[in-house]
C-alpha cells in the first residue's frame, strides 16, 4: 500500500468515526421510562424456588445441552444451553444494606462449572438467565429504548475465591448488525474483577468494574472498588444500536452523573434487546467455589415510542416459556428446549 493510500485510508476511518461519533444519540438514566412487569424479580415470595432439572448443559465445551434445563418455578429465570447454570441457586434475606423493605435476594455460586463429571482445571463460567423476550413473547427493539438494572452485593474481599480474575458478570442477551451488515448475537455488559493481593501484582485486594466491549471487541476497565457491599449497575440502549454503561455505589436509583462509558460493541449496532443474564466464575479445580454473589430487584424498562403505550409491546402467545431464538439455526434448535445460546 502507497503511503498516499494508507493516508487516504487513515483520514477516512477518521472521518468516518467522528461522524458516527457525531450523529450518536444521547444516552439516556437506565430504569427510565416504564417497567415492564412481566420481567424481572424481587424475590419476596417466600417460596421462591429453582428447579435443576438434572445436569446442566456444556455446549461451550463438548456440545452437550442436556435439556430439558432448570428453571425458577415463577417462569422468570432458566439455564443457559451454552454453559449451564451456577450450583446455587437460593433465595436469601436480604444483606445489610440493601433496598428499604427488600426481605429476599438471590444467592448464586458454583463449583463444578464446566462439564459434568470433568475437571477442566481452568477458569469456567455458568449463566443465569432473565427472560425478557421470553416473557412479553417477542424481542424488544431498540427503538423502544430498552434498558435494565440490578442490585449486586460485593462480600467482604476475604470471602472471594482467591484468584486474580474475572468473578461476575452482568449482561445483555442482543442482537444487532456487524460491520460487514450480517445480524448477530453479542453480549455486551459488565464484569466484576477480583484483584488479590497474593498474586504479587497489587498490594490489596480490590475489585474492578470491566465494561464488554469497545468497538474493537476488546474489554475496557473501569473503576476500582475498595470498599465491599451493594453496588447498582444499569444498561441502556439507544435506537442508533448504542449501549451505555452506568454504575454507582449503593442501592439508590440510577441517575446521570453514573454514566460511566458508552460503546458499539464489536462494532456492532443493537436492533434487539431480547434477554439479561448474569455469569458467575471460579477456577474449576473440583474445590473451588466461586464467590457468593447476591443480587436483587433485576428489572427491565422500556420507553414506548410516539403513539405506542406498553400495551403494544407485549405479544404473549399462549403460556409458552420458550425465548426467543435468535438468526441462526442452533438458535433455532433452542426453542423446543426453553434454552438460548450465550458466551
Amino acid at each position: 500500500m502507497t503511503r498516499h493510500l494508507r493516508f487516504c485510508v487513515c483520514l477516512t476511518t477518521a472521518l468516518l468515526s467522528a461522524c458516527h461519533a457525531a450523529c450518536a444519540d444521547e444516552p439516556f438514566v437506565p430504569g427510565s421510562g416504564v417497567k415492564v412487569k412481566q420481567s424481572g424479580d424481587d424475590f419476596e415470595d417466600p417460596n421462591w424456588g429453582y428447579v435443576m432439572n438434572g445436569s446442566k448443559a456444556s455446549h461451550e465445551q463438548d456440545e452437550q445441552q442436556r435439556p430439558p434445563g432448570g428453571k425458577s418455578r415463577n417462569g422468570r429465570w432458566y439455564e443457559s444451553a451454552m454453559r449451564g447454570q451456577p450450583d446455587l441457586i437460593k433465595r436469601v434475606p436480604t444483606p445489610p444494606g440493601g433496598l428499604e423493605g427488600s426481605e429476599g435476594a438471590l444467592l448464586l455460586a458454583t463449583r463444578l462449572s464446566g462439564i459434568p463429571g470433568k475437571i477442566s482445571g481452568t477458569q469456567m463460567q455458568d449463566d443465569l438467565l432473565m427472560g425478557v423476550a421470553t416473557r412479553v413473547g417477542r424481542p424488544v427493539p431498540v427503538s423502544w429504548s430498552p434498558s435494565c438494572t440490578v442490585r449486586v452485593y460485593l462480600p467482604e474481599f476475604e470471602q472471594w475465591e482467591n484468584r486474580t480474575g474475572a468473578s461476575f458478570g452482568i449482561r445483555a442477551d442482543v442482537r444487532g448488525k456487524d460491520r460487514d451488515g450480517a445480524v448477530e448475537p453479542y453480549w455486551p455488559g459488565f464484569f466484576i474483577l477480583f484483584r488479590s493481593e497474593t498474586s504479587k501484582k497489587f498490594d490489596e485486594d480490590f475489585a474492578q468494574i470491566s465494561f464488554r466491549a469497545q468497538p474493537s471487541g476488546r474489554d475496557r476497565g473501569g473503576p476500582e472498588i475498595h470498599e465491599p457491599g451493594w453496588w447498582t449497575f444499569g444498561m441502556s440502549f439507544t435506537p442508533d444500536g448504542q449501549v451505555h454503561y452506568y454504575a454507582h455505589a449503593g442501592t439508590d436509583d440510577l441517575t446521570e452523573e453514573d454514566h460511566l462509558y458508552s460503546s458499539f460493541p464489536y462494532g456492532s449496532k443493537c436492533l434487539m434487546f431480547d434477554n439479561f443474564f448474569v455469569n458467575v466464575a471460579n477456577w474449576e479445580n473440583g474445590k473451588n467455589w466461586s464467590t457468593s454473589w447476591v443480587i436483587d430487584d433485576p428489572a427491565f424498562y422500556v420507553i414506548p415510542p410516539q403513539g405506542q403505550t406498553i400495551a403494544n409491546l407485549s405479544r404473549r402467545r399462549g403460556k409458552s416459556s420458550a425465548p426467543s431464538t435468535g438468526q441462526s439455526g442452533f438458535h433455532s434448535a433452542m426453542r423446543k428446549f426453553g434454552r438460548k445460546l450465550i458466551k
